[in-house]
């Protein structure tokens, strides 16, 4: 009986690395496979698709999208630049906090792309090596996604743990996420000030320069969004968004604002995960009444609507084919698991960072572990302590926004290193996750 689960995990990891290869949509039709061998060749019976998580995610998406293509993301970025370029000599230190910020307000760390040729023309022409603000900045943004309360990481942790013994609610969630990634960026930071030789000193960069068509390329022109003019909708987009999560923090903060339904003696307040569909569908209404008159048809072409539903398709597959695996097993895994988790609680947040690197996406590696981690008993403090254990895709240089960075470095200075695995985000991505475990699991114990 032991090796027929070995065999049934090793179809998890297989479908794991092989839809890794092919992207967040590949992996989420990949998982679809190692269903089907569960099916029919295994014969387990097939576990829960997580609708809730799916359905939050997707009014989320829904809302973001439209204030992408209303302006509002462009607002939003025009100001963190308007801050850069006023303090370009603390570039490597704003720049992770401006990423950070803008991920946390937005919900997902795809808007990083704007900012990075923003940050390397502020950086270059400071005279400041590019990889020192542009590395921390593009490890910022991803941190920023587990304090986001609109990011599909936070609603799939907060609809998970709603199902558990002890409900975590939002804002109990937010207030050690929040203090605990920004801790992690802000030290990520520092250690990034005086990473690697400063250009002058720099023998690669500076036989690179000494050739007038590489000097050209490599300073080039300014990229800005300081010379924008944007209408007055994509303005009333950015507020109506953020008056709608300023909604969604209240009604996670005080639950009597909620309407309340069912029979007398067994009313509850309407749950979490509905009011955050709601509002998000609600608020993404307005917008698209109000601020996107005659761009209706640019929705759906947005990198904001694709990324979003490249994450469902993946959460969608990869949750079902884990719940399967664990539901059927579930009472053996309990008495193996429960015991070392619960006397070693870190362990959880060790296979929730391994996984993560195998799913490529923080949301997808919280619906395939938290639901395991709420079986087993593990307290739901200590799940949120190690939130950001979640994002450990940056351990190899293969996710988008890190290839991203890196080509937009035309001073080469961000890079892939010689053993694939010494590049330009592992250490800042180390120190942040490090740092911010441990100030989450701080600020757990002293608070609750």
């Amino acid at each position: 009986m032991d090796y027929i689960i070995v065999l049934e995990f090793m179809v998890i990891i297989a479908c794991l690395l092989a839809g890794a290869r092919y992207g967040g949509y590949g992996l989420g039709l990949i998982s679809g496979l190692g269903l089907l061998v569960f099916a029919f060749v295994f014969h387990l019976a097939p576990g829960k698709p997580p609708v809730d998580v799916l359905l939050t995610i997707m009014a989320v998406i829904g809302c973001a999208s439209v204030l992408q293509t209303a302006g509002g993301l462009n607002v939003m970025m025009r100001i963190a630049e308007r801050i850069l370029r006023r303090n370009p000599k603390y570039v490597t230190l704003l720049a992770p906090i401006t990423t950070w910020s803008l991920t946390v307000m937005c919900g997902t760390g795809h808007v990083v792309y704007t900012m990075f040729p923003i940050i390397y023309d502020i950086a270059i022409k400071e005279g400041v090596r590019p990889e020192r603000p542009m590395a921390a900045a593009s490890v910022a943004s991803q941190m920023g996604i587990c304090a986001s309360p609109v990011s599909v990481a936070v609603v799939s942790m907060v609809a998970i743990l709603s199902k558990s013994t002890h409900p975590v609610s939002l804002l109990q969630l937010l207030s050690i996420s929040i203090p605990a990634t920004f801790c992690g960026v802000i030290v990520a930071a520092l250690w990034s000030l005086k990473r690697g030789k400063d250009l002058e000193n720099d023998p690669a960069f500076q036989a690179k320069i000494q050739d007038p068509a590489q000097k050209n390329y490599i300073y080039g022109e300014s990229t800005t969004l300081l010379d924008k003019v944007f209408p007055k909708e994509a303005y009333w987009s950015a507020w109506i968004f953020f008056a709608a999560i300023g909604v969604v923090v209240l009604l996670g903060a005080f639950p009597e604002l909620r309407p309340v339904f069912g029979a007398v003696g067994k009313a509850k307040p309407l749950s979490m995960n509905i009011a955050i569909q709601i509002m998000m569908l609600s608020a993404g209404a307005i917008i698209l009444m109000v601020c996107c008159k005659g761009k209706i048809q640019e929705i759906t072409n947005g990198t904001v609507f694709k990324a979003g539903m490249v994450a469902v398709i993946s959460i969608f597959g990869v949750a079902w084919m884990a719940d399967t695996f664990f539901e059927a097993h579930f009472e053996l895994l309990k008495a193996t698991l429960a015991g070392v988790v619960a006397t070693k609680p870190w362990t959880y947040a060790i296979v929730l960072f391994i996984v993560s690197k195998f799913v490529n996406s923080q949301a997808a590696a919280v619906a395939a572990m938290a639901p395991l981690g709420v079986s087993l008993g593990v307290d739901p403090l200590i799940m949120v302590a190690f939130f950001s254990a979640s994002y450990g895709y940056f351990i190899l240089p293969t996710y988008a926004s890190d290839l991203a960075c890196i080509g937009f470095d035309r001073s080469g200075t961000t890079r892939i290193g010689k053993f694939i695995i010494n590049h330009s985000f592992i250490i800042p991505g180390l120190i942040g996750v490090g740092t911010g475990c441990a100030v989450g699991y701080l600020l757990v114990k002293l608070i609750y």
